[in-house]
């Protein structure tokens, strides 16, 4: 039997299988408010078969967008477009759906990256940053403004808003984005969070944020609902974020409560050196694996159906996360079955797909 179409349990929350679709930004939102390129993007990758689908960051706040086409739930504007997209989901497809929440902070207001993924200046339709100290991302952006403790209750209650519009779409899941060097990520790094209050300088102070904002918004989501958090294991640089504060993270993360944590690394400093290759962040979920018992996702070149399924079989995760990947072959899941011998959901409309070699690989959803 196949480990990685066993199923698994998040909270409460039964998946079908250990595929998860990871956030991917998509960068087409109409200032904030999903669009049909949302429709057609997610409608896709709602029929792989994956056990899990978590839709991209989506800002807490205006000025948490990457780019000006970050998708967003900061409004009513922006609740009412996400809700006519997860109606549409849910009519079609019975696949678990998640929610991605953060904020870019330092790394906000930048092209999107097929016109340079540069920072936009607040004279060419850019805007202000925030981070936890006035120390800029690159070289060449402008420096953020370094937030006040009244700016940081703003953030967090924009976190709970939007935690309660999720709610209210019906979203399965929540993720707190603390990955990629965005908001959460800079105040967790040493390399970013300069401050000298109570949330900067040790670890307990620079976890501080996070937890704070996940204890509130586990207060607004259903209990019966899961609540995860992604993090970068480490910023790849020396005296930077690392596996062992990663590991220490994910212990406290667990004794509130925490459903799972979702594994990737770097994003925070240009100086970072990654070493990039199959597999190369899996070692990173491995490590924290051992320090907790919930639910830890692999993520990283993850690419091959037989290398997934080590992954889950060895005890190095116990989920693997797809992006590019999916991207590449939305129906990765359905490949990944008919290689390993086991059967995979699709809608009923694509059965007659079914190739005669791999007979009985489709079930219902």
């Amino acid at each position: 039997m196949s480990k990685l179409f066993e199923g698994i349990k998040l909270g409460s929350l039964s998946l079908e299988n250990r595929i998860v679709i990871a956030p991917m930004c998509q960068y087409s939102a109409d200032n904030g408010k999903a669009t049909s390129w949302h429709h057609a993007h997610l409608g896709q990758l709602s029929f792989s078969g994956a056990g899990l689908l978590i839709l991209e960051a989506t800002a807490v706040e205006a000025v948490g967008r990457i780019s000006p086409g970050d998708l967003g739930l900061w409004n009513d504007e922006t609740e009412k477009a996400l809700h006519d997209v997860v109606t549409s989901l849910r009519e079609n497809s019975h696949i678990a759906l998640g929610i991605q929440l953060g904020h870019a902070g330092r790394k906000a207001s930048c092209q999107v990256p097929w016109e340079g993924g540069k920072q936009i200046s607040i004279e060419n339709g850019g805007w202000q940053t925030v981070a936890p100290s006035d120390v800029a991302f690159a070289d060449t952006d402008a420096a953020p403004e370094a937030m006040s403790l009244e700016r940081i209750a703003e953030f967090k209650k924009a976190f709970v808003e939007s935690a309660k519009r999720a709610e209210r779409l019906g979203f399965d899941l929540i993720e707190l984005h603390g990955a990629h060097g965005y908001l959460l990520h800079q105040f967790l790094s040493p390399l970013a969070n300069k401050r000298q209050d109570q949330y900067g300088g040790s670890f307990e102070n620079r976890i501080r944020l996070l937890l704070e904002i996940y204890q509130e918004v586990r207060e607004v989501f259903s209990n019966d609902k899961p609540i995860g958090v992604r993090i970068s294991a480490s910023d790849w640089v020396e005296g930077g974020w690392d596996v062992e504060q990663s590991a220490e993270l994910a212990k406290v993360l667990e004794k509130l409560g925490c459903s799972y944590i979702h594994v990737s690394s770097g994003g925070l400093s240009t100086e970072q050196q990654i070493s990039v290759g199959p597999n190369y962040q899996v070692p990173f979920a491995h490590t924290i694996k051992q320090a907790v018992k919930m639910p830890v996702i692999a993520v990283g070149l993850i690419t091959e159906p037989e290398q997934a399924e080590a992954v889950i079989a060895t005890g190095e995760a116990d989920m693997v996360a797809l992006a590019r990947g999916i991207l590449y072959d939305p129906r990765w899941p359905w490949h990944a079955a008919a290689k390993l011998g086991v059967k995979v959901s699709a809608p009923k409309q694509y059965w007659r797909c079914e190739p005669h070699d791999v007979k009985g690989l489709f079930k219902s959803e």
